[in-house]
């Protein structure tokens, strides 16, 4: 019976190591967020609200995962450079402009790029530093 219940044990400790293993993409998506929530924190929440709720008519939501997958390439723009074009979210218009952040280099922008596209309901994956770089090559 005690080699039985220590079997069981066993058993449960390595399945419970197996399965909080994460592979090294997991690991990095992990950092981003992390990194990306900071800085939601500092330069977007106050517009875009904690849970990505938007500001009434001033600033957009950020809940729309249809609008962001379809924009994902240009959020890098957008966030760098800001934004004054009208945009339909949710088939809302707004016409406010947004300030750009040039401050923030790519790592930056990649990190919140992942954050408000797995945040919110969403779940868009992963979106590297390199891929900032290429997107800001088409900005407008």
């Amino acid at each position: 019976m005690r080699k039985y219940i220590l079997a069981i044990v066993f058993s449960l400790l390595i399945g419970s190591i197996i399965l909080s293993c994460q592979d090294e993409g997991q690991i990095e998506q992990a950092k981003y967020l992390t990194g990306g929530k900071d800085l939601y924190k500092l330069h977007c929440q106050n517009c875009h609200g904690e849970n990505g709720e938007g500001l009434g008519e001033l600033a957009p939501p950020l809940t729309d995962s249809v609008f962001l997958a379809e924009h994902k390439q240009k959020l890098a723009c957008y966030i760098k450079n800001g934004l004054s074009d009208t945009i339909t979210v949710n088939d809302v218009k707004y016409d406010g402009k947004m300030p750009g952040f040039k401050q923030l280099n790519d790592i930056d922008i990649a990190k919140l790029i992942v954050y408000i596209t797995n945040s919110f309901g969403h779940k868009q994956g992963m979106y590297k530093y390199e891929q900032v770089a290429a997107d800001l090559q088409n900005c407008k």
